[in-house]
């Protein structure tokens, strides 16, 4: 009998959003060595092309698409291009985001609000939607949701963000009761503290840096290749009864 490689990803077709840099770059990387091939979803056409010739090197059955998942329209499209060329996509990974470090909700304007929650929030709905008809009919999938120390905490500095985020913990809980039925896990991700261009400026807060640090028992930041791991272990054999589950990789930030 042939054993079971529980985390190789071998025959498998991942859609990574904002998978072409910072985190989304490392979980690219990881699944495509794990044996996945790669599609990545990103904005920034040099971005993409840099990402896509590092995946390049790893397995060639990789490519990248413009596709700014804030805009409705791009997004069928872009994953019956997947389906075309990769075939049945397997795994997704909703991780492309942005911030508004609005200060609270008082300096909120209705335009960022909305700009934050089409792309945390709206887009991973609607990509899941279009995504978990096919795994369905597959009776096969993986959905990993990306989420954040906000999903949970409360933060006066990015009211749309933490809120898009904790409403993705839940999204991520319904459509795990809802797909588990047809062999598709959804689960999330939440990274603690990581080093990327996102959390960038809250290095220059002084005061902020500081408490981040006396609050996370690791004593560092994280590393985004260290969610690479995390990341595989949800998308393959390992994981198939696990769903609707949150793991946290934040140092021990949570548990203080």
């Amino acid at each position: 009998m042939t054993p079971i490689k529980l985390f190789d990803l071998s025959g498998s077709v991942a859609i990574i959003t904002g998978g072409n840099g910072g985190i989304g770059r490392s979980i690219a990387i990881g699944l495509a060595e794990a044996g996945a091939s790669i599609a990545i979803f990103g904005r920034n056409e040099e971005k993409n092309q840099k990402i896509l010739s590092e995946l390049k090197k790893i397995r060639n059955s990789s490519m990248a698409l413009q596709v700014d998942i804030a805009k409705r329209s791009e997004l069928e499209p872009a994953v019956k291009r997947v389906e075309k060329e990769l075939g049945n996509i397997t795994i997704l990974v909703n991780n492309a985001g942005i911030i508004n470090l609005s200060g609270g909700i008082l300096n909120e304007t209705e335009e960022n609000w909305d700009a934050v929650i089409e792309t945390q929030l709206n887009a991973v709905f609607l990509l899941s939607k279009l995504v978990a008809k096919s795994m369905a009919q597959h009776n096969r999938g993986k959905i990993i949701n990306i989420g954040s120390m906000y999903s949970f905490f409360g933060s006066a500095r990015v009211p749309s963000y933490s809120t898009a985020k904790g409403a993705v913990i839940q999204l991520t809980k319904s459509m795990a009761v809802e797909l588990a039925l047809y062999n598709v896990q959804v689960n999330a991700i939440v990274p603690g503290w990581f080093e990327t261009d996102m959390t960038a400026p809250i290095k220059t807060n002084q005061a902020l840096y500081d408490e981040i640090m006396l609050r996370t028992p690791a004593g560092r930041w994280g590393q985004p290749k260290e969610l690479a791991g995390t990341a595989v272990f949800l998308a393959s054999k390992a994981s198939d009864f696990v769903t609707g589950e949150t793991i946290r990789v934040d140092g021990g930030y949570a548990i203080r």
